[in-house]
């Protein structure tokens, strides 16, 4: 039997890398549907649902993408809702790629020292991908976690949500240059930037010199880079006395994580993968 995966995404148009990671992670047929809002899904789960006996439902699959996280989430919740008793099948949340990406990068952090009683930064923090690794960093038992935005009201915002969708506590800062920044992470023993596509957050000068500086990460791959003196395939690499990775060092896990993940969708059909699920997949894979 065809492992049918079905692609509901947020955008006008579906993710071309989000298709191309299913099929590399199992999926036989990836059936795309684009510009999807929460009203517009009820007749399309039905018939994922509706269609096949109980033992082979586990060959269908509800993938949700989309450029915007929290219409994903409304999404996905949307889905979910649909789903009683034994008619469900399994389902994955990826806006954005946060979700992989984030377990990523803090699953490979971990790979280079602990985060428990850390204290951390997320640098322009309040996106998607900021959002889930700074749950991750707090799950993990760091002393604090910072969110940085330009603007103070945006940061508490979200540090609101965190806390309302996962139930952890993290400390929103506003930074309007990179001066701000840099005196943000000062005391900090890990920083991970998170920000827009080329847009650089913070200047070598202003983290090679800190003596409590342990572990950095940059999520961004395209020059130039969110944490200059940082390059992008750096793995765990020492630099001024701070382990390194840069945003394809640990890439490399987040497209093996995502094809996992796929994959996982087809061993049964109940199985949910949001930033939880992901995060603790990606934990066994470093």
């Amino acid at each position: 039997m065809k492992k049918l995966l079905f692609q509901f995404d947020t955008d006008l148009s579906p993710s071309i890398f989000d298709s191309v990671v299913a099929y590399d992670g199992g999926a036989d047929h990836v059936i795309g549907h684009g510009g999807l809002t929460p009203p517009m899904v009820g007749n399309l789960v039905d018939g994922t649902i509706f269609t096949r006996a109980p033992k082979d439902k586990k060959n269908t699959a509800i993938f949700v993408g989309g450029s915007n996280m929290q219409a994903g989430e409304a999404l996905f919740k949307a889905v979910k809702s649909r789903f009683f008793g034994d008619f469900r099948v399994s389902i994955m949340l990826d806006s954005n790629g946060s979700n992989t990406t984030a377990a990523a990068a803090i699953a490979k952090l971990m790979t280079s020292g602990s985060i428990r009683n850390q204290r951390a930064v997320v640098l322009a923090g309040t996106g998607p991908v900021g959002q889930r690794a700074a749950f991750m960093l707090a799950k993990e038992g760091a002393s604090e976690v910072f969110i940085t935005s330009r603007h103070q009201s945006r940061a508490e915002t979200v540090a609101k949500q965190i806390h309302k969708r996962f139930g952890v506590e993290v400390t929103p800062v506003e930074a309007f240059d990179a001066e701000a920044r840099a005196r943000i992470i000062e005391d900090a023993d890990i920083v991970i930037a998170t920000g827009a596509t080329g847009v650089e957050l913070i200047r070598g000068e202003h983290w090679q010199s800190l003596e409590r500086l342990k572990m950095i990460a940059d999520a961004n791959a395209t020059p130039p880079l969110g944490i200059g003196g940082v390059e992008v395939m750096d793995r765990g690499t020492e630099r001024f006395g701070t382990l390194a990775w840069g945003a394809i060092g640990f890439g490399t896990l987040k497209l093996s994580l995502h094809r996992a993940c796929i994959g996982h969708l087809f061993e049964s059909n109940d199985r949910v993968l949001d930033a939880e699920e992901i995060f603790e997949i990606a934990k066994t894979m470093t």
